[in-house]
């Protein structure tokens, strides 16, 4: 009974133990920021005032209505043909 206490207790402390990669938990997650970071064009778009660049209202409204448009009936197919046909044989 007593070793089985003894190897309990050691069981129980062994959990205790801090982690053994600690170099590798303090940079967790620092590769993905550096991504993020890598791929952030301009961090301080968002407090800029908004630039007109684009489409007047008008046109961007008629390029959203032909965009809709074109969902409601499929376009057209049409039939390729190849005059070139391939043969197996090297010549």
């Amino acid at each position: 009974m007593r070793h089985a206490t003894a190897f309990l207790l050691v069981l129980v402390l062994a959990g205790c133990v801090n982690s053994r990669t600690p170099q590798f938990d303090a940079r967790f997650g620092q590769a993905v920021n550096a991504a993020k970071a890598a791929q952030t064009l301009d961090p301080q778009a968002g407090a800029k005032a908004p630039r007109p660049d684009g489409l007047d209202g008008p046109a961007a409204n008629e390029s959203i209505q032909r965009y809709r448009d074109s969902f409601k009936a499929p376009p057209p197919t049409f039939v390729i043909i190849n005059g070139a046909q391939a043969t197996g044989s090297a010549r």
